[in-house]
């Protein structure tokens, strides 16, 4: 009855690792996503201007 005792110990303690790095993950998720709407929010604001001065671009490499 011992070895079940232990073996269930182990493997919970073999989880809270997993668990712990599941945390990391999710808070760097978190992170990334907000960071990604600060670019897109970034972007969006020149988004029209660069639209605007493609528009002028002749031949080959842009010359006019």
């Amino acid at each position: 009855m011992t070895w079940i005792y232990l073996a269930v110990g182990l493997a919970v303690a073999g989880l809270a690792p997993v668990a712990l790095l599941t945390a990391r993950v999710l808070v760097a998720v978190r992170g990334l996503t907000r960071e990604m709407e600060r670019t897109a929010r970034r972007l969006e604001s020149v988004r029209s201007t660069a639209i605007a001065s493609a528009g002028r671009i002749e031949g080959p490499g842009g010359v006019k």
